[in-house]
């Protein structure tokens, strides 16, 4: 991968080679696979209004672990009120993780990424400010779900990854470091 970095016409661009670019489309594919699986007790069928409304979202917590992180209940301490705020707001929260994770592919594509067959070509991206947002809150969340499925609740707890006896967890450590990477030169061209 090449860093990103400001164009003189604007925007931000970087280069992936087509591994990179089919890893970072597979999991953001994950990402929206998992949410749009979510399901809970949405409250549309008991209050027409609130289903015709599109507001009418599950009130209960997920049980998936990488969906309680990727949705946290807004009130710990009341679970009344969170399960109210669930329902008022789960749904387009979801949409918008989905459609943030789906840009992302979109524009892996636009630069030359073909999932069917990566083939052997670099992929170019290149962000608008729009695109740059959906990268920077997708990279987010797909190493929000990494560090879940991990066990990273801390920096000592990734770099301990480093020191596993498990070839499969120093490599998904090493990948969750790289997205990481991706993040911080985007974060950095936007500078």
């Amino acid at each position: 991968m090449t860093p990103f970095k400001k164009r003189r016409r604007g925007g931000l661009v970087a280069t992936f080679d087509p591994a990179e670019a089919a890893v970072i489309a597979n999991l953001a594919g994950q990402v929206v696979e998992l949410l749009r699986d979510r399901t809970g007790t949405g409250v549309a069928e008991s209050d027409p209004l609130i289903g015709e409304l599109g507001l009418g979202g599950p009130t209960q917590p997920p049980d998936d672990p990488v969906l309680q992180r990727l949705l946290p209940d807004a009130y710990r301490e009341n679970a009344d009120d969170s399960a109210e705020f669930r329902r008022f707001t789960e749904s387009s929260l979801t949409s918008a993780k989905v459609q943030n994770a789906e840009a992302m592919i979109a524009s892996l594509v636009s630069g030359g990424f073909d999932p069917t067959d990566p083939g052997e070509n670099d992929v170019e991206v290149e962000l608008d400010p729009d695109a740059v947002q959906a990268w920077l809150k997708s990279l987010t969340d797909i190493r929000l779900s990494l560090g879940v499925r991990l066990g990273i609740e801390t920096e000592e707890d990734a770099m301990l990854l480093d020191k596993s006896a498990d070839p499969a967890a120093v490599a998904m450590g090493e990948l969750y470091d790289w997205l990481g990477y991706v993040q911080e030169t985007l974060v950095q061209a936007l500078a």
